[in-house]
């Protein structure tokens, strides 16, 4: 009996010194590879969108939707919260109308619309500004239907700002 008893005994630390393990591996993952999320509940964060470049959006916009997607974002103890405002030159791509872009854009453009879609679907808001769609020269109506609209996108930004979001410029 007392030789089960130290196997038991030997069990029970091999588990215990397991689990510690197991929690020191894993600890990185939790609080991230990001010192400046040590002791964050949540991330808030507003993209403020003014860039008009195809090419480099898409370069961008997957760095944008790490911030909703990353391990370390997704391990906190509340989900992100991001959202994305478009105004300025970028309000033309994310409109079906394709007219003054090359037609070498096309490729990078659809890839941006599946961008946003998957994004939407991850969570993520998306919001124009209806001043600057007027001001730009395109129509509402060819928006993509994941963006929703607002009348002034600075309000917008403002709003989130007021909530707590850190806002994020992109130009």
């Amino acid at each position: 009996m007392n030789g089960n008893h130290h196997s038991s005994v030997r069990r029970f630390h091999s588990i215990v010194a397991a689990m510690f393990i197991i929690f020191l591996v894993a600890h990185p993952a939790v609080s991230g590879d990001y010192a400046a999320l040590e002791g964050v509940k949540s991330v808030k964060t507003v993209f403020d969108v003014s860039h008009g470049a195809p090419q480099t959006a898409n370069l961008v916009f997957w760095a944008v939707n790490n911030v909703n997607d990353d391990k370390s974002v997704r391990a906190l103890s509340e989900p992100p919260q991001v959202a994305v405002v478009f105004h300025g030159p970028a309000v033309k791509m994310i409109s079906t109308d394709r007219n003054g872009f090359k037609a070498s854009d096309n490729e990078a453009l659809d890839k941006f619309a599946n961008t946003i879609r998957e994004m939407k679907q991850g969570g993520v808001k998306f919001e124009v500004c209806d001043y600057a769609l007027e001001v730009m020269g395109v129509d509402p109506k060819t928006v993509l239907p994941e963006v929703d609209h607002v009348a002034n996108g600075f309000i917008s930004i403002a709003g989130y700002q007021a909530q707590g979001y850190s806002v994020i410029t992109i130009n």
